[in-house]
């Protein structure tokens, strides 16, 4: 199955995730089919916290592919904030 979900970067003790789709069987970080945007949760000031292609999110749920727990809380604050 196909899975929409983060894969950890960023240095020691200071994260940041790349939001992507990936087959469910593959680890968290190895390879991935597509990068569809990213989340840096230690985001201060003029920095971008969230940034997602919700077109291409869209495409991959209406093609089967299913968003982690984590990631679909994070669009559901896109879908919240653009209203």
């Amino acid at each position: 199955m196909v899975s929409i979900r983060l894969a950890r970067g960023g240095a020691k003790k200071r994260p940041f995730y790349h939001i992507v789709v990936t087959d469910s069987r593959r680890r968290r970080d190895s390879g991935y089919i597509e990068r569809l945007g990213y989340f840096n949760p230690r985001a201060t000031g003029q920095e971008v916290r969230l940034h997602v292609d919700m077109e291409r999110i869209s495409y991959w749920q209406g093609v089967g592919a299913k968003p982690s727990e984590r990631v679909e809380t994070l669009l559901k604050g896109v879908d919240s904030a653009a209203n």
